[in-house]
């Protein structure tokens, strides 16, 4: 069956809507049992919440008490492996410490860092940050075990590419049951990244840039309004990414690496400026949010409504216990797995406690109409669009700002994307193996469904691979359980090498010293 998508075919959908709602109808039956099936609801007095969120915070909980509180302790140490000072550039792998980090990061910053806090703060009113906050803190711990295990289990094939994350360290965890339900649970889970990878990164991520791109240029009405237009968009998203996907993680890093810090830093930078601008705002605006967060009449139903509030947009926002993250980190240099696990801690605090914390103060402090409209919109049932909130606020800098905003967006966007695709693309070796025709039918799936986002979302679809993206948190965290004390040994000896100063890996650029480390270890 063919892959290629004509313009001939597309035009068409582009203009009639009703394709979409078809598409939608046929498949809302099942996604919609799918869906309740994986947010399965919880409930607390009158607010009711998502199980899988319980289930992704009580592992964050645990993993956090198990490794004595590594998110603080081993916060240090993550900053002087990310910065190479243990590496060597003879260490196995196919990308730098930062690199991998910053593929990881683009995985995850991105719109939910700025919808999602407007919808968070919308919901469950200026308290939702703070839980946001905590959730990321609490987050950064399940990043240090799945990713250290990303690791451990990787192979590197004879042509130096790297196979790791959730597809190599799931099969180990589950050997203790039959090797078909082992290999079937596996299967799951690499399935569900597909899906996610080439509907939610690809379909979902081409459709929002191309609706920035749209309202930031005078909407329906305006020159980006045209169904040929947003094709035309939606083809160049395409052949950019399979540009970049097709020298795989390396390409991706090269890519991340100086885009996501660019594009992150500008950000912040937008923030700030609305903040300091409002300086003496601040101490209260951080008194509004802690006050939100214990008050009893919270938005969304008092002290425990707003805390889930934001403890779902976070765990949506960072994806720690995903097992997405671990598939990027996989691909770093170096001998020591446990390594990555302490860059990848900093993955949550980047996204979290610092990307949205910024977004969350910056809509409270610049406190536009159309923040407290969106307050009663949702305390009357109704839904809100959160970048809109963020999108007011840096009005307030200057009328033009918010165009800017939608360039980074964009950048976000396209960030998520081949970030997506690359793990989308690992789980499709894992199904169908590594070679190049079947990794040039599934380049040939993602850019046709890029291009079909790019003109219609088809909501049912986009639902349906959230919903199986957050399937994977009930598989990987299994997992991640069962191969925790693995990763414990692994952190009391990396941390014991370092106190004594016999860590292996220590980024000797001068190969005499190098050669006099290796020495003292007795590695000769």
């Amino acid at each position: 069956m063919s892959t290629f998508v004509s313009a001939a075919t597309l035009l068409p959908l582009a203009a009639n809507a009703s394709i979409e709602e078809k598409v939608d109808g046929i498949l809302a039956p099942f996604v919609d049992r799918f869906e309740t099936v994986i947010f399965y609801p919880l409930s607390i007095g009158a607010v009711s919440f998502p199980i899988v969120v319980a289930w992704l915070i009580i592992a964050a909980c645990v993993f956090t008490i198990y490794f004595g509180f590594i998110q603080f302790r081993g916060f240090g140490v993550a900053l002087e492996v990310v910065r190479g000072k243990f590496s060597s550039k003879d260490d196995p792998g196919e990308v730098t410490h930062f690199q991998a980090l910053s593929s990881a990061v683009s995985g995850t910053v991105g719109l939910g860092n700025i919808a999602g806090v407007g919808a968070a703060i919308a919901m469950g009113g200026p308290g939702a940050a703070f839980w946001m906050v905590v959730a990321g803190i609490l987050g950064m711990a399940t990043k240090f075990v799945e990713c250290t295990l990303g690791v451990k289990y990787r192979e590197i094939d004879q042509d130096g590419v790297v196979h790791g994350g959730p597809f190599k360290y799931l099969p180990i965890a589950f050997k203790f049951m039959s090797r078909p339900v082992a290999k079937a649970l596996t299967g799951v889970f690499a399935i569900a990244i597909l899906l996610f990878g080439v509907a939610g990164g690809g379909m979902f991520q081409a459709n929002q840039t191309v609706v920035q791109l749209q309202n930031s240029a005078g909407g329906a009405d305006g020159p980006l309004g045209d169904g040929m237009v947003r094709l035309i968009i939606g083809i160049a998203i395409a052949l950019l990414v399979g540009l970049v996907i097709i020298g795989g993680i390396k390409s991706i890093g090269k890519v991340t690496d100086k885009l996501v810090p660019g594009m992150a830093l500008f950000y912040i930078a937008s923030c700030l400026i609305v903040i300091i601008g409002n300086l003496s705002y601040i101490p209260t605006a951080f008194g509004i949010i802690f006050e939100g967060a214990f008050s009893p009449q919270g938005i969304a139903g008092g002290v425990v409504g707003v805390m889930i509030v934001g403890f779902q947009r976070s765990a949506f926002s960072n994806e720690a216990g995903i097992g997405s993250a671990p598939i990027a980190h996989s691909a770093v240099k170096t001998r020591r797995p446990v390594s990555e696990g302490f860059v990848a801690l900093l993955e949550p605090f980047l996204d979290t406690v610092i990307v949205c914390l910024m977004t969350a103060l910056t809509i409270i402090i610049a406190h536009q109409p159309s923040y407290q409209e969106a307050i009663e919109t949702t305390a009357a049932g109704g839904s809100v669009d959160g970048v809109t909130l963020a999108s007011d606020a840096f009005s307030t800098i200057t009328g033009w700002w918010p165009i800017l905003l939608t360039v980074a967006v964009v950048l976000f966007a396209f960030s998520t994307l081949i970030t997506w695709a690359y793990y989308g693309e690992k789980a499709w070796h894992f199904l169908f193996g590594r070679r190049k025709a079947t990794d040039l039918v599934y380049r040939l799936i993602l850019m046709a469904f890029i291009v079909v986002g790019s003109v219609a979302s088809f909501g049912k679809v986009i639902a349906f691979a959230d919903a199986a993206l957050f399937m994977c948190a009930f598989i990987n965290i299994l997992g991640l359980y069962i191969l925790m004390p693995v990763v414990k040994r692994e952190m009391k000896q990396y941390l014991a090498d370092r106190k004594h100063g016999k860590l292996y890996e220590l980024g000797a650029e001068d190969e005499a010293h190098l050669e006099e480390i290796r020495q003292d270890q007795g590695l000769k």
